[in-house]
């Protein structure tokens, strides 16, 4: 059997022919060769060397002589990937043999059969990089032996660098590509990193919420110029800004806004046409959580580079939670210095009036209110009393209990805001009517832990109000609250420092300091001096219990008998005193003998009274308080000792000497 007819031997390899090839030196594609690398860090490869084949078949093979010749590649592992029939895959084991041998021997290689009774020769001819000659594919070639032994075997070696030639042009043409749009890629980057510093720096510049809203607004306009921007965001965290909306109660079906504020991730939903509306979403939030969401919308698509949108929302959500936090600490700093100074007010007077006065010039300056209204209850009048208000048709206003915002406030011990008084319902407010106020802020005010009255403030812009100054409010009604306690608890010491405990008139010593008072401030004013007659009797055939019940009746008698601004008080023993102020020796004769007549008439057991009077006038000569007691002291003992139950005045002033019931 010859050679040529070896055709299905057993051991092929001992039949093929072949030369070497030289290949050496370096090559930016040398890792092609390795079959762990090209695969993972080539993935294209493959595609790229079978392209390279057709337009190698199309362009280079097309000679006469070779017009029979059949044309195969095989990748840098031997495997079969296409042939000049454009056959999915081959039928002929040779060439899986040929390609084996030339890969393990790394030379051109050659096998002459016989095939349908002619002879044909096969041969494989590795391709090799241009540098180190690592191989990356192999070229098939199929023709008779008559071709092949007539100079076939050198016109197909000559023909095989072509198709490297061919390779390396798209190669280096898909090299010079990536390097390009990797140029343009990082220019682009460059670019999108110089804005973003830019921005970055100046929203560092300036630790201001307006500021770094501002510098958001004006760098998503400068990449957005058609686009509509808006911020949904907490109320609270910023006014003032057009732009700038309350978040939503509610989302309505799969919103943008609503992913990218419970992801705090960018979202976005592309347009489909020029009619179709492009929405970007993008979480504006820090550390502490996500604040709002800034919401663009355009017509139309355009390209969106999430990672960088995604930088400028964090870089904007750690500037304005930055300028939060800077914001916060400035005004805790301002609240406790406002509240340091409003204790020091409060604490200069122990008066009520001076303290309501200072609580109200304190409170219209820290929350810059339009108007203010305290409302304190009085248990006299049974209501809500305005005692401090700078809207005169308020002041002294009784408040029924449950009744406007003021009474409900109290009613339930709750507080309240309102951002817009047009938008609530529920209850109507005199304060808010009368002097068209839209935002409000009032808190219980709170006298040693039960509720005593009521602090509003209002302002005529809707939503002025923050949620700070609400928290503030009801702190700063703490120290009112304590400073009233204080008044009040003063007011009920000098009370019951300045009264008699059995009677509740006035002690001496309070009459005698009123006097004085009033003898420097006034033109004229009578003493009466009134004492029970024959009380000793009283007390012995009663008892000392009810003489005191006498007393109390007697008391009770000439506290009604009097004006809100007479002085009664206990002289002592059973002896009281009351001061007329402004009233002459005239009137004082008949509030005296009223006292005498509704003392007899309204006492149980029956007891009658005797009445001496004194007065001074600024036309006289100044008597001193010790004189005037003493004068009216003496007209007592004079209607004494005409028979009792009797009003007698000073006989050096009065005409009658006197005036019998």
């Amino acid at each position: 059997m010859s050679e040529h007819e070896a055709y299905g031997h057993k051991d092929h390899h001992a039949l093929i022919k072949g030369s070497t090839a030289d290949w050496s030196g370096e090559d930016p594609v040398a890792w092609l060769a390795e079959a762990d690398m090209l695969e993972a860090d080539f993935p294209h490869a493959a595609g790229m060397i079978m392209e390279t084949f057709r337009e190698w078949i199309e362009n280079g093979t097309r000679l006469s002589f070779a017009e029979n010749w059949e044309w195969s590649l095989f990748d840098y592992k031997g495997r079969w990937l296409a042939d000049s029939l454009e056959r999915e895959a081959s039928d002929n084991p040779l060439w899986e043999q040929v390609a084996s041998v030339s890969l393990l021997s790394r030379r051109e290689c050659s096998l002459q059969i016989v095939e349908d009774g002619a002879e044909k020769s096969y041969m494989a001819l590795p391709v090799g990089s241009r540098s180190r000659g690592e191989i990356f594919a192999l070229l098939g070639c199929s023709m008779p032996a008559v071709q092949f032994s007539a100079g076939g075997k050198n016109a197909a070696e000559a023909m095989a660098p072509h198709f490297r030639t061919i390779f390396y042009r798209r190669f280096e043409y898909s090299f010079i590509s990536d390097l390009a749009s990797v140029h343009g890629d990082g220019e682009s980057a460059s670019s999108h990193h110089s804005l973003l510093f830019q921005m970055v720096q100046r929203m560092h510049d300036s630790i201001d919420v307006r500021a770094v809203l501002t510098e958001v607004f004006d760098s998503l306009e400068a990449m957005f110029p058609d686009a509509e921007l808006t911020l949904y965001i907490s109320q609270d965290q910023v006014s003032g800004f057009s732009r700038v909306k309350p978040l939503p109660t509610g989302w309505e079906g799969d919103d943008v806004r609503e992913r990218a504020f419970k992801d705090g991730t960018v979202s976005v939903r592309l347009g489909t046409g020029d009619n179709e509306q492009m929405e970007i979403a993008l979480p504006l939030g820090g550390k502490q959580g996500v604040y709002g969401v800034l919401h663009l919308t355009q017509r139309g698509s355009c390209d969106v580079n999430r990672e960088l949108l995604g930088m400028i929302a964090s870089t904007a959500g750690t500037a304005f939670e930055n300028a939060k936090l800077y914001e916060r600490s400035n005004q805790l700093v301002r609240e406790l210095r406002m509240s340091n100074d409003l204790t020091q007010r409060l604490n200069q007077s122990l008066r009520l009036e001076d303290t309501f006065e200072a609580a109200f010039e304190e409170l219209m300056d820290m929350f810059e209110a339009d108007y203010c209204c305290i409302l304190h209850f009085n248990e006299d009048k049974g209501g809500l009393e305005a005692v401090a208000c700078n809207h005169p048709a308020l002041a002294n206003e009784i408040i029924e209990i449950g009744r406007g915002l003021g009474g409900k406030v109290y009613e339930t011990g709750e507080s309240m805001i309102l951002s817009d008084y047009l938008d609530f319902n529920e209850t109507r407010s005199k304060l808010m009517d009368l002097t068209d106020s839209h935002s409000l802020i009032a808190t219980p005010l709170s006298v040693g832990g039960q509720v005593r009255g009521v602090i509003m403030l209002s302002h005529q812009q809707p939503h002025f109000f923050s949620y700070d100054n609400y928290k503030f409010l009801q702190a700063v009604a703490g120290h009112i609250g304590l400073a009233v306690g204080n008044a009040l608890l003063h007011a009920e010491v000098r009370r019951l420092a300045n009264r008699d405990t059995l009677t509740g008139l006035f002690a001496r010593h309070y009459l005698d300091d009123e006097i004085k008072f009033r003898q420097g401030n006034d033109f004229c004013g009578s003493l009466i001096v009134v004492d029970i007659d024959e009380f000793k009797i009283v007390n012995d055939t009663y008892g000392h219990q009810q003489g005191d019940k006498i007393l109390k009746q007697v008391s009770e008698v000439i506290r009604t008998s009097i004006r809100g601004g007479d002085v009664a008080a206990r002289w002592g023993g059973e002896e009281l005193a009351i001061y007329l102020p402004q009233l002459g020796l005239d009137q004082a004769l008949v509030v005296a003998e009223r006292v005498r007549v509704r003392v007899q008439q309204e006492t149980e057991p029956q007891v009658t009274v005797s009445c001496g009077i004194a007065d001074w006038s600024w036309t006289e000569e100044r008597i001193s308080v010790e004189s005037l007691f003493y004068r009216a002291d003496m007209a007592l003992y004079e209607a004494k000792n005409t028979g009792r139950n009797r009003v007698v005045a000073d006989r050096k002033k009065a005409e009658a000497g006197w005036i019998n019931p």
